[in-house]
């Protein structure tokens, strides 16, 4: 993960792009370490959800093009298991999307909501606004006390 600090702000864009898909990492001590330069708070908060917020959509994507009888013949799930996951997806339906930032489980609701065809645009709206609020939450929480972390650190 070190070398995608070092490409700064590309680095964060693509670190917090594979970290929404099923690449198993999770960007947030990328984002806190790019936030530790002396970049915009803001625009590291803009590259930062926008990477993950594509990412999201990627795996939206994967599971939009998914079809029910790959996975039951590779992952030999039964067809009652997929209605009662569809009944709760359907149930939830696009404000699952709000946390699909969630490290693991997150990715798996976004291939979900692609994979039973919930409605794109809602969905990617909802993604969108949790993306963004996790960001802001670290963002916020480095503006308030970032100087404390940095000379506990260096």
């Amino acid at each position: 993960m070190e070398w995608l600090s070092g490409l700064g702000l590309l680095g964060l864009f693509l670190g917090t792009f594979l970290a929404a898909t099923v690449v198993p990492f999770s960007s947030d001590v990328l984002f806190i370490g790019i936030l530790m330069t002396d970049v915009n708070p803001w625009i590291v908060l803009a590259v930062g959800t926008l990477g993950n917020w594509l990412g999201g959509l990627t795996s939206y994507g994967v599971g939009y093009l998914g079809k029910w009888e790959w996975i039951e013949k590779w992952f030999k799930v039964k067809p009652e298991t997929l209605e009662k996951q569809k009944s709760r997806i359907d149930k939830w339906g696009p404000p699952l999307a709000l946390i699909s930032w969630l490290p693991f489980v997150g990715d798996v609701f976004a291939i979900g909501l692609g994979f039973y065809k919930v409605s794109f645009w809602k969905c990617a709206g909802y993604m969108l606004i949790g993306k963004c609020l996790r960001f802001a939450f670290w963002t916020i929480l480095f503006l308030q006390y970032g100087e404390a972390v940095k000379q506990f650190l260096f």
